[in-house]
C-alpha cells in the first residue's frame, strides 16, 4: 500500500553470542527492591526497645518458673511480629503482580530469522522489530522505520506521541527522550504508530529508565516523626519504670525482708508503667488501615509512611495519565469562521459543514488505528456520521505518505470505487497543511490566530486538507497535489471524570494541589482552571532552571502550575517544598516522577499505566489509577492518626491507675493490691481495646473539614496528656478508696477481699475509659455516636473473663481472689464505671477546653 517495498531483514545477532553477552551483561531488568527476608524481618522488629524489655521480663518470669506470666507477655511479641510479616508479604505480592511492564515480550531477529522472546533475555546489539501496540524492550536506534510514532510520556511528561524516523544520530550519551528529530527509542516507551527495525544499545540498569532509577538509590527514607516520638515515649517510660521497679525492690527487701516477693512487686510496677501497647498500636493501625485502602484499590507498600498523608499540605500532581486518561478526545471542530465545541460531547447531529473535515480526518488516518489521535476520530465518525455517505469503509489504500522531518504531515491516497479517481486526505501540524495549501500571507495570519486561540485553551490542534488526482501515477511527494485546507480539529487528552471533586475535597481539606507537568503553560493553566485549581501564572521549568534554592523555596509557596517540567525540576520543587516546611506527597506514572516519588514524605504511583520504577519509589500504589482515590487516602490517613491519639490518651490513662495501684499500697504499708498476674489480666482488655476497637472507630465528622496538622504536632501534646492523666488519677483514687474499704472491712483476710474490689473497679474502669475516650469531639444534641461492633465485643469479653475469674473457684484461687457478695460486687463495678464520667460531661459543660484538645494535632 505504500509502495515502498520492505527493506532486506538483518541477520542480526547468532543465539550463541547472543547468549554469551546474556551472561556477561546479565539480564534486561530493571533491579527490583529486595524484598526482607523473614529472619531480618524478625530481627528488625525485636529491636524495638519495648519489644526488648518485655522480651527480658518474660525471661525472668521464666527464670522464675511462671511460665503463664512469660508466655503472656512473649505472646505480645508474637503478635507484633506476626502483623508485621503478614503485611510485608501481601505487599511484595502484590506488587509482583504489577511488574508486566518493566519486562514486556520483544520481537528480535536473530540469525537472521524473527523470533519473539522474554524481554528480559534483550541484549546489547540485537536487532529488534517494533510496530503498533509494542513497548520498546531496551533502549535503542532506529535502522529502518515507516510513520514511527513513539509515545514517551513516562519519560518526558508529554502526552503527544513523539515521530521518530532513521537519520544521523549522536552518540548514545548525548541522546535524552523527547527530541522530535531523532532515531532514538527508548525502553519502556509505546510505539503508537508505524513499525521499524531498531538496534539495541543498552539494557537493564544501563538504559534512560535504569539511569533514573539509580537516582532513587541515593535518596534515603527515614523514619516518620510519628515514629521517633512513640521511640523516645516508649524509651523514657520504659526508663523510669525500671528505676522505680528497682527502687521498689530495694525498698520491700530492706523494709520487709522478703526479696523474692520484692522482685515480683518490682516487676508488677514495671508490667504496670511500661506502655507496650504503643509500638502494638503503631504496627497494627497502619496494617489494618492498608488493609482498609486495598479493598479500595489502594495498595499501601510502606506502613509506617501511611499516617503522613494525613499531614499532607502539598500534593504534586503529574498531569498526564493521572489528571487525565492518558488518551486522545476531539473537542473542537474550526470550519472557515464557525467553530463546534464538543468538550460536552457531539451533538445529536452533527452540522453538514463540518461532515467532510471529520470525514477527512478519518481518511488520514489508518483503518485500525493505535494512535490515540486517530482513535479520537475514528470514534467521532462512528457517533456523528455512522449513518451518512462520508463513511469509507469500501474504499482502497493506495498509497500512505508519512510524516518526515521536512513535512509535518502526513496523506493516504485513497481510491473510490465510484468514478475512479484518488481521493488524498492529509492532516498534521497547521503550518505544514497550510504550506501544503499554498495558503497566501493574509489567509495564513488569520489561521496562525485561530491556531494561537486553540491552543489557549489546551487543545492539540491539527489542519485537515482535501486533494484530488485524476493520473494513475501518483507523484513522489505530498507537494505535488492540490490540497485544500477544510479546518482545524483540537483534541484533548481529557480528564478523569472524578479529578475535580477530588481536587475540591483536597481544597477544603486545605491541602494544596500543585500540578507538575511537561506541557506548554497554555495547556497547563487550561487544565489547571478546568480542575478549579487558583489562577496563577504558571513557574515554567527554565524559569526554574535560573533560580536559586531561595529563590525557588519562595516562588513556590504561591503557585499551583509548574508547566515544561523535567524530572530533574520536579525534585527540586520537592526540596524546596521540604525546606518551606511543607508535607509534600507526590503522585505520578512515569519514570520521570521516581526521584520525586521517593523524595517526597509520601509517593503515590498509579498502577495500571505506571511503570514498575514509578511503583517501587512510592509508599502507594493506585490500583485503578483513580485520581479520586487520593481523597480516600488522606481520609484514611487523618483517621489512623486520630485514633493513634484517642488509643494513645486511653493507654496513658489506664496505666495510671494500674501503675498507681501497683506502687501506692506498698509504699503505705498495705498488702499488694495487684500481682503479676493481675496486670496480665488486665491487659487482655487493653491491648484488645487499643488495637482492635479505637481502630475500628469510624472517621470524626471534622476530619476532611479541618487543615493538616502542623508537623511538629505531638502525638504526645499537653492537651491529651493532661486530660488523659486526670481520667486516670480519678480511676485510681476510686480503686485505692475501694481497696483501702476492703482492708477495713476483710483484714483477715491477707487483702484478698480488698484486691477483688479493687480489681473489679479497675477493669470496668477501664471498659469506661474506652467508651469516654473514643471521641474528644462534642457531638450535636440528638446525633447519636456511630456504632462501633469491636467495643462491644471487647466489653463482653471482658465481662465474660471477670465472671469466671470471680465465679469459678480454680480461678479465683489462681487470682488470689476472695468471694463478693451482690451488693459489694455492685458497688465496685458503678465505682470503676462511674470514675472517668466527668469528662463527657465536661465536654458538655466546657466545651471549649476540650475543643481545643481536640484540635490540638492540627492546631498545636
Amino acid at each position: 500500500m505504500s509502495g515502498a517495498s520492505e527493506p532486506a531483514l538483518p541477520r542480526g545477532l547468532s543465539e550463541v553470542a547472543a547468549a554469551h553477552r546474556l551472561a556477561a551483561d546479565g539480564p534486561n531488568e530493571l533491579p527490583a527492591e529486595r524484598g526482607h527476608s523473614l529472619a531480618a524481618t524478625v530481627l528488625g522488629v525485636a529491636k524495638e526497645p519495648m519489644l526488648l524489655l518485655l522480651l527480658a521480663a518474660g525471661g525472668l518470669y521464666l527464670v522464675l518458673g511462671d511460665l503463664g506470666e512469660a508466655l503472656t507477655l512473649l505472646s505480645f511479641v508474637v503478635v507484633v511480629i506476626a502483623i508485621t510479616l503478614v503485611q510485608e508479604r501481601r505487599s511484595e505480592h502484590a506488587l509482583a503482580a504489577l511488574r508486566d511492564l518493566s519486562s514486556p515480550r520483544a520481537l528480535v531477529v536473530r540469525d537472521g530469522v524473527r523470533r519473539r522472546i522474554a524481554g528480559r533475555e534483550v541484549v546489547r546489539g540485537d536487532t529488534i522489530v517494533v510496530v503498533e501496540g509494542d513497548r520498546v524492550p531496551a533502549d535503542a536506534i532506529l535502522v529502518t522505520g515507516e510513520g514511527l510514532q513513539v509515545d514517551e510520556s513516562f519519560l518526558t511528561g508529554e502526552s503527544l506521541p513523539v515521530a521518530k524516523w532513521p537519520g544521523q544520530t549522536p552518540a548514545s550519551s548525548a541522546l535524552r527522550p523527547g527530541e522530535a528529530e531523532g532515531a532514538a527509542l527508548w525502553s519502556g516507551t509505546l510505539v503508537v504508530r508505524g513499525s521499524g527495525i531498531a538496534r539495541v544499545h543498552a539494557t537493564g540498569s544501563t538504559t534512560e529508565i535504569g539511569r533514573l532509577g539509580r537516582v532513587l538509590g541515593e535518596l534515603e527514607t527515614q523514619r516518620t516523626p510519628l515514629q521517633r516520638e512513640v521511640d523516645r515515649t516508649v524509651r523514657r517510660l520504659a526508663m523510669a519504670g525500671v528505676a522505680l521497679s528497682a527502687l521498689l525492690v530495694a525498698a520491700w527487701g530492706l523494709t520487709r525482708g522478703d526479696w523474692l516477693s520484692g522482685v515480683l512487686a518490682g516487676l508488677t510496677l514495671a508490667m504496670a508503667t511500661i506502655p507496650e501497647e504503643l509500638p502494638v498500636v503503631l504496627a497494627v493501625f497502619p496494617a489494618l488501615g492498608a488493609w482498609r485502602l486495598s479493598r479500595r484499590h489502594v495498595l499501601t507498600r510502606r506502613l509506617p509512611a501511611l499516617e503522613v498523608l494525613g499531614a499532607t499540605t502539598v500534593l504534586c500532581v503529574d498531569k498526564t495519565g493521572t489528571l487525565t486518561e492518558n488518551r486522545m478526545a476531539i473537542a473542537r471542530l474550526a470550519v472557515d469562521e464557525r467553530t463546534l465545541d464538543l468538550r460536552g460531547g457531539p451533538p445529536g447531529e452533527l452540522p453538514e459543514e463540518f461532515h467532510e473535515l471529520v470525514e477527512f480526518g478519518i481518511l488520514a488516518s489508518q483503518r485500525d488505528p493505535f494512535d490515540p489521535m486517530e482513535r479520537a476520530f475514528h470514534a467521532l465518525g462512528q457517533r456523528a456520521l455512522g449513518r451518512t455517505e462520508h463513511l469509507h469503509a469500501e474504499w482502497t489504500l493506495l498509497r500512505a505518505y508519512p510524516l518526515s522531518p521536512e513535512l509535518l504531515a502526513l496523506s493516504h491516497v485513497w481510491s473510490a470505487p465510484e468514478g475512479g479517481r484518488r481521493v488524498i486526505a492529509a492532516k498534521g501540524a497547521p503550518e505544514a497543511i497550510a504550506d501544503l495549501c499554498h495558503l497566501p500571507e493574509p489567509v495564513r495570519e488569520v489561521l496562525d490566530r485561530r491556531v494561537v486561540a486553540m491552543a489557549s485553551d489546551g487543545l492539540r490542534v491539527l489542519a485537515v486538507a482535501r486533494a484530488f488526482f485524476a493520473r494513475a501515477d501518483l507523484p513522489g511527494t505530498q507537494h505535488d497535489f492540490e490540497f485544500e485546507l477544510l479546518g482545524l480539529v483540537g483534541l484533548l487528552d481529557p480528564l478523569r471524570k472524578s479529578v475535580p471533586a477530588a481536587v475540591a475535597e483536597c481544597r477544603r481539606a486545605g491541602v494544596r494541589v500543585l500540578m507538575i507537568t511537561g506541557d506548554h503553560p497554555r495547556t497547563a493553566r487550561a487544565i489547571a482552571r478546568e480542575i478549579g485549581l487558583p489562577e496563577t501564572e504558571p513557574l515554567l521549568g527554565p524559569e526554574l532552571e535560573r533560580m536559586d534554592d531561595a529563590a525557588l523555596e519562595r516562588r513556590i509557596r504561591e503557585a499551583s502550575v509548574v508547566a515544561r517540567a523535567v524530572p530533574e525540576h520536579k525534585l527540586r520543587i520537592v526540596a524546596a517544598l521540604r525546606a518551606a516546611g511543607e508535607i509534600v506527597a507526590m503522585t505520578g506514572d512515569g519514570v520521570n516522577d521516581a526521584p520525586a516519588l521517593r523524595a517526597a514524605h509520601m509517593g503515590i504511583a498509579m498502577g495500571a499505566r505506571g511503570t514498575d520504577v514509578a511503583r517501587e519509589a512510592a509508599d502507594l500504589v493506585l490500583i485503578d489509577d483513580d485520581f479520586a482515590s487520593l481523597v480516600e487516602a488522606v481520609r484514611q490517613g487523618r483517621r489512623i492518626f486520630d485514633n493513634l491519639r484517642k488509643a494513645a490518651a486511653y493507654i496513658l490513662a489506664v496505666h495510671v491507675p494500674i501503675a498507681g495501684a501497683s506502687l501506692l499500697p506498698v509504699l503505705l504499708g498495705w498488702p499488694s493490691a495487684l500481682l503479676p498476674v493481675h496486670v496480665a489480666f488486665l491487659q487482655l482488655v487493653i491491648d484488645p481495646a487499643c488495637s482492635i476497637v479505637f481502630e475500628a472507630e469510624p472517621p470524626d465528622a471534622s476530619s476532611m473539614a479541618r487543615p493538616p496538622r502542623r508537623p511538629e504536632s505531638s502525638l504526645f501534646d499537653r492537651p491529651l496528656v493532661v486530660w488523659s492523666l486526670l481520667q486516670g488519677a480519678s480511676l485510681l483514687a476510686v480503686s485505692l478508696a475501694l481497696f483501702a474499704w476492703g482492708l477495713a472491712r476483710a483484714p483477715a483476710e491477707g487483702g484478698a477481699h480488698a484486691r477483688t474490689l479493687a480489681f473489679v473497679s479497675l477493669l470496668c474502669g477501664g471498659l469506661a475509659l474506652i467508651a469516654v475516650n473514643r471521641s474528644w469531639e462534642v457531638r450535636p444534641r440528638g446525633r447519636r455516636r456511630e456504632s462501633n461492633r469491636a467495643e462491644r465485643w471487647v466489653v463482653a469479653g471482658s465481662l465474660a473473663l471477670l465472671a469466671l475469674a470471680l465465679l469459678v473457684p480454680a480461678a479465683r484461687e489462681l487470682l488470689r481472689f476472695a468471694p463478693l457478695r451482690g451488693p459489694e460486687l455492685a458497688l465496685a463495678a458503678a465505682a470503676g464505671l462511674a470514675a472517668p464520667l466527668w469528662f463527657p460531661l465536661l465536654k458538655r459543660v466546657r466545651p471549649g477546653w476540650l475543643g481545643r484538645a481536640a484540635a490540638s494535632a492540627a492546631e498545636a
